[in-house]
């Protein structure tokens, strides 16, 4: 087994109408968690590495892990630089075994994000590895990646047909209506599916069928997960996600990426402060850690059965 690229993968979503889900990983027990629950539903899964998580762990550590457990589950993984801010971010992660990167240009004006994502495009497709870019802007906070709600713009569907084609870029983040963190809406949630199919329809009737969109920022911000945070002694107050419906619908649709980040994050907070609440002695990282594993595949499993639709995506 290897790791793989998500070109099959999205082509098999986009037919059956699912979409594969995408989780950021810094540690040994995010990866088995999230695989573990790949492995028990029989479903292909990306595993992402943001800039901050490639500092913390070092890109070599992440791919000696997950290499492992392509090994030890038989799962098909793509291993995917999200948010990667520069073309020398990007170049350490394909120098280092990654299959699958994304450069995100979004804080450019239109052209500049043109010129440097083909730029990223000639240099990965020459060495096998995928490209996913970003047009619009997403609100919200994820590590290095910071933008006020006035300065979110939705994707020009026109810009995201002329984006496709002078890119050569293999898929596409757009905003329409998901943000980054656990405070993604005041309010009543809201995602454009007009504008999806309206992206979708262009390239399509421009002759790029099947072109894979992404979501980014799309965590549901599990209640169960938030409610044991602040059960035992959290301060998570007002968080809310994209309703799962609404995730269904858009894997139904283009979307054949997902990203989930903070829901993760909510597991582990979670997993961790109710075992120290609950056994204040303990010293034990395998106690706590384990704990936190197994809190992330039980997630990571509703998230493939419930909402993306993944189950048996490798058959």
């Amino acid at each position: 087994m290897a790791l793989v690229t998500t070109k099959e993968m999205f082509a098999k979503a986009f037919d059956g109408k699912y979409a594969i889900g995408a989780f950021n990983i810094n540690n040994m027990e995010i990866i088995q968690g999230v695989t573990d629950a790949a492995r028990k539903h029989n479903s292909a899964v990306i595993l992402q590495v943001s800039r901050s998580a490639l500092k913390y762990a070092g890109p070599k550590y992440l791919l000696y892990m997950v290499n492992a457990a392509v090994e030890t589950t038989g799962v098909d993984l793509a291993l995917h630089l999200d948010h990667g801010p520069d073309m020398e971010t990007v170049k350490v992660c394909v120098e280092n075994g990654f299959t699958s990167v994304m450069f995100d240009g979004s804080h450019y004006d239109y052209e500049e994000n043109v010129a440097k994502t083909k730029e990223v495009v000639e240099y990965a497709h020459a060495r096998g590895v995928v490209v996913e870019a970003e047009l619009g802007k997403l609100a919200g906070v994820e590590d290095e990646v910071n933008v006020s709600s006035a300065n979110a713009t939705y994707t020009d569907p026109d810009q995201a047909l002329d984006f496709v084609k002078r890119t050569g870029v293999d898929s596409l983040a757009i905003a329409i209506g998901t943000s980054h963190g656990a405070y993604k809406f005041k309010g009543e949630a809201k995602l454009d599916f007009n504008r999806l199919e309206t992206i979708t329809n262009k390239l399509e009737s421009a002759g790029i069928s099947n072109f894979p969109i992404v979501l980014h920022g799309a965590s549901s911000v599990d209640a169960d997960c938030v409610a044991l945070c602040n059960q035992y002694g959290g301060k998570i107050e007002g968080a809310s996600g994209i309703p799962n419906e609404m995730l269904r619908k858009a894997s139904s649709m283009a979307v054949c990426k997902i990203n989930m980040d903070t829901d993760l994050r909510l597991a582990m907070t979670a997993a961790i402060r109710k075992h120290m609440g609950e056994k204040p002695s303990s010293f034990d990282p395998r106690g706590y850690l384990g704990d936190a594993r197994q809190l992330i595949q039980g997630l990571v499993e509703k998230k493939i059965t419930d909402i993306l639709g993944s189950v048996d995506s490798m058959k």
